[in-house]
């Protein structure tokens, strides 16, 4: 499907900033020197070149191969390598040369990993808040398998704000996300607001997949009903040729129509554009679930 020129104008903007930018230039440097890999490469965020011009990027921990095989995401998918343990105080060290007041990261599924790569997880908030107390942390976390005990380690890490995406409506699990699990999902944003009701809960949506309308509403409804506070939906953009096609542009008319279906059944803060995703705007979302 077509690009609409309006999307492709957006985009090609953030790309002069990423190479013309001195700052983002300068982010990129310290990424390499601080072997520090982002999700920002890995799935080819289209918003890179505006939060590296703004000394922000999302860190990708626990390496960058995928042990599921999501046909959306373009993050390699194979057999990844141990975690490296010197990892989470690299991190800390570069949130802490940044001056960042909010820091986002990620990781890919790690299957492998008796914890799904929660205590790896739990280092890397810990690094960060020792050495950068005033940064606010958001871990945006795979399922671990649905492991309550895993999340239970990544909460005595005492983050402000977790994520965990549902991505998509549950009838496009099977042929997208087969090694995922819809209901899964939708648990682990509820077991985290059990284990401790204070953390800020966020997870995402994208359309574009094949989904109704009425689907979309359904997820955000379930959603709601598990705990969430914070909702993000943007249009996917298929990353690479032999990714999962797209099957819908959405208009701006109706990413605001999905804003205010999400206002009106409860959510603190929804934000619906097309190219927004989890780590856009962060902060923003953070300050304002919190008034």
């Amino acid at each position: 499907m077509k690009y609409p020129k309006w999307i492709i104008e957006d985009i090609k903007k953030k790309k002069i900033d990423f190479y013309t930018q001195s700052i983002a230039i300068k982010t990129d440097d310290d990424l390499k020197e601080y072997k520090a890999n982002t999700i920002c490469y890995e799935a080819k965020c289209p918003n890179k070149g505006r939060c590296f011009k703004e000394k922000n990027a999302t860190f990708l921990i626990l390496g960058t191969i995928c042990t599921r095989l999501c046909k959306f995401c373009s993050v390699e998918k194979g057999k990844p390598l141990p975690p490296d343990p010197l990892e989470p105080s690299r991190i800390a060290n570069l949130v802490k040369k940044w001056g960042l007041s909010y820091v986002v990261f990620t990781s890919p599924t790690r299957d492998d990993l008796k914890d799904g790569g929660a205590e790896h997880f739990a280092k890397t908030i810990t690094e960060i808040k020792k050495i950068s107390p005033q940064t606010i942390v958001e871990p945006l976390i795979p399922d671990f398998k649905g492991s309550r005990e895993s999340l239970r380690i990544l909460i005595l890490a005492e983050p402000e704000v977790v994520s965990h995406n549902i991505e998509m409506a549950e009838r496009l699990y099977p042929e997208i996300r087969p090694r995922a699990d819809y209901k899964r999902s939708l648990s682990i944003i509820k077991k985290i607001k059990e284990l401790n009701p204070n953390i800020i809960t966020k997870s995402s949506i994208i359309t574009g997949l094949g989904e109704t309308i009425d689907e979309i509403k359904k997820t955000i409804n379930e959603l709601k009903e598990n705990f969430c506070d914070i909702l993000v939906i943007g249009q996917y953009l298929n990353p690479l040729k032999e990714s999962y096609p797209v099957k819908k542009f959405y208009s701006v008319d109706e990413f605001d129509i999905l804003k205010e279906y999400a206002l009106s059944v409860g959510f603190k803060v929804v934000i619906s554009e097309p190219l927004a995703r989890t780590s856009y705007r962060a902060y923003e979302l953070y300050k304002k679930a919190n008034q």
